[in-house]
């Protein structure tokens, strides 16, 4: 096997460029939206907890093309990792077999994030129709005043991007500007995993993101990966 470095210079793949427009026009609609007409697209088309009445299943897609408005680093730094594995396996893979990844990893992403909040909330929410709704995500269950969850992002399906890049490419070397020193992709994807899972563990360390739906990602993208493999349709690792 040989040593491959990723290159950041690749031009973007269609897909790819097109999933990077299509979430920074979303964005800039949100932003117009909350602003201008003040109206909350992440509250209408962001993930809710499952037993709120603000949720639907379509919201299971529609959330991980939206981003926070506080700022433009969550939109950034999504697109910058889509851009940055998302090219090299759509090359690899074909635009459908991408894009098909690419949506079930958010997907899975969701799924996760569900049962997390699902656990942490059982006890507090023990039957739907108990609940009064107040809007925007807040509700009255007994005497208790409750803000269920909301969640936005691509991050769910760009870390199953990651997990596949790590997979397919194990020995590649990643130069990343917040890390001094090169690394390969096969320990990149372990050091961050195992720093979701601690963060998701202990929240308190990792504020508001949603970290095992991160985990939910990568582990969707590996049983589709594995799955893949078994019948025979792609090979790899490459290098």
């Amino acid at each position: 096997m040989t040593e491959r470095t990723f290159n950041l210079n690749n031009s973007v793949a269609p897909v790819t460029l097109r999933l990077i427009i299509i979430n920074t026009l979303i964005w800039l609609a949100q932003m117009v939206a909350e602003h201008r007409f003040g109206i909350d697209l992440g509250q209408l088309l962001g993930l809710h907890y499952f037993p709120a009445e603000d949720f639907s299943i379509t919201q299971a897609l529609t959330y991980m093309f939206l981003h926070s408005t506080d700022g433009i680093n969550h939109l950034f730094f999504n697109m910058f990792s889509l851009w940055m594995f998302g090219s090299v396996i759509e090359r690899f893979w074909g635009a459908k077999r991408y894009l098909f990844f690419y949506l079930t990893c958010g997907l899975t992403a969701g799924l996760a994030q569900e049962l997390v909040w699902h656990y942490e909330l059982r006890s507090l929410i023990p039957l739907a129709n108990e609940m009064i709704n107040l809007g925007d995500g807040i509700v009255r269950y007994g005497r208790e005043i409750l803000n269920l969850p909301m969640t936005v992002g691509a991050s769910g399906a760009v870390f199953g991007l990651l997990l596949a890049f790590g997979m397919l490419f194990p020995n590649s070397v990643i130069f990343l500007f917040f890390l001094p020193i090169p690394i390969k992709a096969k320990y990149f994807v372990i050091i961050y995993g195992l720093i979701e899972l601690f963060l998701g563990i202990n929240p308190s360390w990792g504020s508001n993101v949603a970290h095992f739906a991160h985990l939910g990602g990568m582990l969707g993208g590996f049983i589709l990966i594995r799955l893949w493999r078994k019948k025979g349709d792609i090979d790899g690792p490459y290098n």
